[in-house]
This record gives C-alpha cells, sequence and structure tokens, in this order.
C-alpha cells in the first residue's frame, strides 16, 4: 500500500456536491492499494498513521502523534499513487489492485484505525471527489507498506 500522508487543521471530500467526510486537526491519508497487498499491509498503515510522530510538542519539535493529540483522519481511496509514469505519456496502472480487494483493503484500514479508537471520516471508493484541505507545516510525508517499489 502506498499512503500520502499530510497534517492538516482541516480537511474535507465532496461526492457531487454534497460532503460526505470532513474532519478538523489531524490527518489526510491518501491511500492507494496495490496488487498483492494483504491484511499485513494495512495493519502496518493503521500502526504508522497513528503513531507517526508528525505533530509539534511545546519546543515545536514533531514529537507527537495522532494518538497523542486526539486527531482525526480523513481517509480517501486514490489508485492513482499506483501509477507509473516512467514510459511514455500515459500513466500504467498495472500494479494497483483490482477494484474489489482494493476496496476491502481500503475497508479493513479503515475499521482498523476505527477499532484502535481513531475518529476516521471517509470518502466514498471509486467515486469522483473533491478533496479540500488546509496542509498544516506544510508537513506531508509518503508511506510505503514494502518500502520502496
Amino acid at each position: 500500500m502506498k499512503a500520502v500522508i499530510q497534517r492538516v487543521t482541516k480537511a474535507s471530500v465532496q461526492v457531487e456536491g454534497q460532503t460526505v467526510g470532513q474532519i478538523d486537526f489531524g490527518l489526510l491519508v491518501l491511500l492507494g492499494v496495490a496488487k498483492g497487498d494483504g491484511e499485513t499491509d494495512g495493519q502496518y498503515v493503521v500502526e504508522k498513521v497513528r503513531t507517526l510522530r508528525i505533530f509539534s510538542d511545546e519546543q515545536g519539535k514533531m514529537n507527537r502523534s495522532l494518538v497523542d493529540i486526539g486527531g482525526s483522519v480523513l481517509l480517501v481511496s486514490q489508485f492513482t499513487l499506483l501509477g507509473r509514469t516512467a514510459n511514455g505519456r500515459r500513466p500504467s496502472f498495472d500494479e494497483a489492485a483490482s477494484p474489489d480487494e482494493a476496496n476491502r483493503l481500503y475497508g479493513q484500514v479503515a475499521a482498523g484505525l476505527r477499532d484502535l479508537g481513531t475518529h476516521v471520516e471517509t470518502g466514498i471508493f471509486a467515486a469522483h471527489m473533491q478533496v479540500e484541505l488546509l496542509n498544516d507545516g506544510p508537513v506531508t510525508f509518503v508511506l510505503d507498506s514494502r518500502g520502496t517499489r
């Protein structure tokens, strides 16, 4: 799984003009599921999202996690994170999981976060979405459950 994790002061996602998910202070997580990803990849993402120390402490250092600050997650599926752009002009999505498998694992990540007490809002899988955010910092990290691909 690949994830882009952005520290935000607010974020929302709309589908057909309707807000389907929104959070205040926390993380916007754009999640792409690759072929061959499984439950262990989902668990890795859940653990990292909850425990990465990317929020500032009193001294302004990144020493606090999402759990420490009681923040929320806006989780949005984004298969384009698996797009390869090295050859030609059109991205190849050969590395992306099938929609059924990607949806299942996307749901597992959302459920895993919720099961551990994190407030999670989501987009709608495979819908055309508009994501709005106010990146705090800006602070953005790219996470890959399998290291580098």
